[in-house]
């Protein structure tokens, strides 16, 4: 069928928000089988949280997803700091490697952007993809069953996330929304805000970096030996004075191993540590004395 035909079915089914499909209690993951759609239908499925995935076996027709989560007000940004707090949304789609049998487009305005193709490049890793909305604007990401003889096998999977506090700093992807300053080094004011709103802050030194070509990236390997605060157990070791860890970043940004102690921060991506604002230790440290003594530190740091 064409894909005008599948578009004009969003049109239609744009209408109701309802979700014919069952998904978990938690409303953040869906899964479910094309061998119960009809031929030619368009399965409607709304989904609630920051993060959570789908899992289409055998795909057959099309499904269209709504992403409507419930943030937290800290996921705006805080106030002041230049995020969006009316409704800026930044989202992004990790594919399985093993997506197969359907291409997933970005459906804004009635306008389909194809994301994820039925056959990506086996020989390269599966690419995140992101995008915006903007306040008021209504998205929808549409998946269209491809034809084929034999479904068995066939399961189109990714994972997402959406919040509201990313900017050109945490492009984390292979395929940037803003990659311009995103490698330009923190004010002393962002350091100090990022201490307080990062997923993890941790202080440690640069052991290797690994460039990754395919996917754009550079792996820090780092060697803690203060951990402030992580999500997840991104920094864990036997030793009880260091622990090991990966930070990655934009490849662009040509991070080199340097001698001395940092103050690593940044945000979980796809579980996976992104480099935020990584001062050396000394310079955050001065930064954060001199903000204490005129008691305009906007919060304590404290260790695990």
């Amino acid at each position: 069928m064409h894909l005008w035909v599948y578009t004009a079915w969003i049109m239609v089914c744009s209408i109701s928000d309802m979700a014919f499909s069952s998904y978990s209690e938690d409303q953040c993951s869906w899964k479910g089988s094309g061998l119960s759609q009809h031929p030619g239908s368009v399965e409607q499925i709304s989904l609630h949280c920051a993060e959570g995935s789908l899992e289409w076996l055998y795909p057959k027709g099309a499904l269209r997803l709504s992403l409507s989560p419930r943030l937290p007000s800290a996921a705006v940004g805080p106030v002041g700091s230049g995020h969006s707090t009316s409704g800026h949304i930044t989202a992004c789609i990790k594919p399985a490697e093993s997506f197969l049998g359907a291409q997933l487009y970005l459906e804004r305005d009635g306008v389909l952007e194809l994301l994820v193709g039925d056959r990506p490049d086996e020989l390269r890793p599966p690419r995140v993809r992101c995008f915006s909305r903007q306040p008021g604007e209504r998205l929808a990401l549409f998946l269209q069953a491809t034809p084929h003889q034999d479904i068995s096998r066939r399961i189109a999977a990714f994972r997402y996330e959406l919040r509201g506090d990313w900017n050109a700093r945490l492009s984390l992807d292979s395929d940037p929304i803003r990659s311009e300053g995103a490698c330009r080094p923190c004010n002393d004011r962002e350091i100090l805000m990022a201490v307080c709103t990062s997923d993890f802050v941790v202080r440690g030194n640069i052991h290797s970096v690994v460039d990754d070509e395919d996917l754009r990236v550079s792996v820090i390997k780092v060697s803690a030996t203060r951990v402030y605060r992580q999500k997840y157990a991104l920094f864990s070791g036997s030793g009880r004075l260091t622990k090991w860890g990966e930070i990655r970043t934009l490849l662009q940004c040509g991070v080199r191993p340097g001698a001395g102690s940092f103050l690593f921060t940044g945000r979980v991506h796809f579980g996976e540590a992104w480099l935020g604002c990584a001062p050396r230790y000394k310079d955050f440290l001065r930064a954060y004395e001199a903000a204490k003594e005129s008691r305009q530190i906007p919060c304590e740091l404290s260790s695990d």
